[in-house]
């Protein structure tokens, strides 16, 4: 599932930012794109969880020095077996056997032998003249010919539909100093394509091959001179420092990117990825407007009062004219917060003051994008409609949570939601001013995150269909001794799996469990099929279907926790949702002349999940995790299973359970012949994880 692209030594933060936006926004919410340094692609066990590497845009005489012997080896096998390379510009160089660049200008050459040797021959440059290290001097939107009879999964925006019928078509990309890989066409019997060419005139001999396709074993990369993953909306327009040409380089590039974006696609697929064809776009979206809304209007006009209160935590926002607007500048993102009235809410109010595109264009770091937060304090706009939150019926989820009549509910009765975040918990845990203040129960929502958490500074995709929230929890150091905080990602997993369990008629029948020490997976429907048609390789058993991540800080003799859930729960990608278990349950009462099953809303699962974790969370503190220790192993994967422990040389145990002070994973050492030895294990659930495919456990990433 994961994509990496390597960020370290030599890699401009442009071609980096540039090469990470376009192939989240095109491969989202099928692989999670993450940057990899050096020591990491050299040193940790990446290969099997991973379909695509990529090389960006530098100089690659820093890619040598940093990676040349085990980071290449590593690099070579990963594909030979299977995997995908694709190197953009010095990547492209770096792919290629030989690199001779600016090989008669002494101040600039580079020239030699390259071990990775992908491309059979010598990529040769630059390709136009007037390149500059750190300069824009030598860019240009170069016209590329694209060979559409090698790409058959090209699709041309319907806006141009002549362009169909042309064997050959052309769009403007961004260049800046790549190369020419020279007499590709000699080489189709090494297994290379050229998929496009320079349309224009190079200055260097050895034809005019501007990308190539080769294969390599059972996998295949492909290297390209110019930038075809630069999006022109994330180009410099206004430095002072840039030539005066371009702008109309930008606006060239802008009137191609339809085809640009196509050829991305194409080039992906060809590379055997799952892409995203209905993306039009490829910037990521910006955090939209969050609304803060609560079940008991007592208690938003109590936490609103407290946050103000609070001396030297808000300041007037100087952008407002109104003065009615309070900033919290947070250790992580800034908060303009805005007070809804009795009237209805005019939401281009503070539409008004979020950031632009165009002032955003450029930053990665959405944490500098300003988070407007709309206050539903008033008696007749206590949340907002569903024309502001398409995605979620806040109505729908408090009459869930909240029925009438009902015990007070602490839990998500009062939330932050968003249509577009940045994550749920950077939002809470990575801002202790505003966390502080923030009491148990209280919840962030979102409906897509754009910088999704997960263990191990994991990226959690994060589409539309995921229910995605993280749960303050305020736990005195008092109760830890009856109930330690490393139990706390356990009760959480087992009251997602409890919950949709309850959710509703037929949910009892779904085989949802849990996977140590914090996920939840669910047999997969394509499983059984395939056992029974014989088909190989077997699709895996189990698929995961929520995550828990907890953070802690330590403030005033209590942990402030957030509890940081993802569960998917109507996105078929990237593993399977609870609507796809639904779905394959229906076909066979269908064919038992059975009832359907209702598929699972959103907002009813989510309330359902506050309701039950409440519940075993009080239990929890005044009993400890002993009181769900029957329960937890009846859900578990795990009893009784033999796996080999990579941290003790493939040692085979037999898991046995865990341990109830410290939250251990308890595992006893087995012969061949699964007879136990007497000696036992104990792993920490934040140090070690299971591989679900291979039967082990083994060292967290990053760890």
């Amino acid at each position: 599932m994961n994509v990496l692209i390597y960020a370290g030594p030599g890699t401009t933060v442009e071609s980096v930012a540039q090469c990470t936006t376009t192939l989240r926004s095109l491969l989202s919410p099928n692989y999670a794109v993450l940057t990899i340094d050096a020591p990491t692609l050299i040193n940790e066990p990446w290969p099997p969880t991973t379909s695509l590497v990529v090389v960006p845009g530098g100089a690659d005489l820093p890619y040598c020095r940093a990676l040349n012997g085990p980071g290449n080896s590593k690099i070579t096998s990963f594909v030979r077996r299977g995997g995908a390379y694709l190197g953009f510009c010095a990547g492209g160089y770096y792919g290629s056997s030989r690199v001779e660049f600016e090989e008669s200008d002494p101040s600039y050459a580079v020239v030699g032998p390259r071990e990775l040797s992908f491309y059979p021959g010598i990529n040769r440059g630059t390709a136009f003249p007037g390149f500059i290290y750190d300069s824009e001097s030598g860019a240009r939107a170069a016209k590329i010919k694209v060979i559409k009879e090698e790409l058959p999964s090209l699709k041309i925006d319907e806006s141009n539909p002549h362009v169909e019928e042309d064997p050959e078509f052309e769009f403007a990309s961004y260049y800046n100093g790549g190369g020419v890989f020279v007499d590709a066409d000699s080489f189709k019997d090494k297994n290379v394509t050229v998929l496009a060419r320079y349309a224009e005139e190079v200055k260097v001999e050895g034809g005019d091959a501007a990308v190539v396709h080769i294969k390599i074993g059972a996998g295949a990369a492909i290297l390209t001179g110019p930038h075809p993953e630069f999006s022109p909306k994330r180009l410099r327009k206004t430095d002072p420092q840039l030539p005066p040409f371009y702008g109309d380089l930008v606006q060239k590039l802008i009137a191609d990117n339809p085809r640009r974006l196509a050829f991305m696609k194409s080039i992906l697929i060809k590379l055997g990825l799952k892409v995203n064809v209905n993306v039009t776009e490829d910037s990521p979206p910006i955090p939209t407007t969050l609304h803060l809304t609560s079940g008991y209007q007592v208690d938003i006009a109590s936490l609103w009062s407290t946050i103000k209160s609070v001396k030297g935590l808000l300041e007037k926002d100087p952008q407002d004219p109104t003065g009615k607007k309070l900033k919290l500048v947070g250790e992580n993102d800034t908060f303009v917060f805005a007070e809804s009235s009795d009237s209805p809410f005019d939401l281009r109010e503070v539409a008004a003051q979020a950031p632009s595109a165009e002032t955003n264009e450029i930053s990665d770091d959405l944490s500098k994008v300003l988070k407007d937060v709309v206050v539903y304090q008033g008696e007749k706009t206590c949340m907002p409609t569903l024309n502001q939150t398409p995605h979620f019926d806040h109505a729908l989820y408090y009459h869930e949570l909240i029925p009438p009549n009902s015990p007070r509910q602490t839990f998500g009765s009062t939330i932050l939601y968003g249509e577009v975040v940045t994550s749920t918990s950077t939002m809470l845990d990575r801002n202790l001013s505003l966390l502080r203040h923030l009491p148990t129960g209280f919840t962030a929502v979102g409906t897509v995150q754009v910088a999704g958490r997960g263990r191990g500074g994991n990226v959690w995709v994060s589409p539309i269909g995921l229910l995605a929230f993280s749960i303050v929890i305020r736990h005195p150091l008092a109760i830890q001794a009856v109930a330690p905080l490393v139990f706390v990602q356990y009760i959480a997993s087992l009251a997602i799996v409890e919950a949709i369990r309850t959710y509703g008629p037929g949910y009892d029948e779904l085989d949802v469990r849990l996977k140590w020490p914090n996920d939840v997976y669910a047999r997969n429907p394509a499983y059984k099929e395939a056992v029974a048609e014989r088909i190989t390789p077997l699709p895996a058993k189990y698929l995961k279907i929520a995550g828990i991540l907890v953070n802690s800080n330590f403030v005033d003799n209590e942990y402030l926790l957030v509890v940081g859930c993802g569960i998917n729960t109507a996105n078929e990608a990237p593993t399977t949702s609870l609507n796809t278990l639904v779905a394959a349950a229906n076909v066979k009462r269908r064919r038992e002349v059975r009832q359907a099953v209702e598929p699972c809303k959103i907002e009813r699962l989510f309330a359902k999940v506050m309701w039950v974790f409440e519940r075993m969370y009080n239990i929890f503190k005044m009993q400890g995790f002993h009181a769900f220790e029957d329960l937890y192993y009846a859900r578990w994967l795990h009893t009784d299973a033999i796996v080999r422990l990579e941290m003790y040389g493939g040692t085979r145990a037999k898991i046995k359970g865990i341990s109830m002070d410290y939250g251990m994973l308890v595992a006893e050492e087995v012969s061949v012949d699964g007879v136990g030895t007497g000696k036992s294990f104990t792993l920490q659930p934040d140090g070690n994880s299971f591989d679900m495919l291979k039967g082990l456990l083994k060292k967290k990433e990053g760890m």
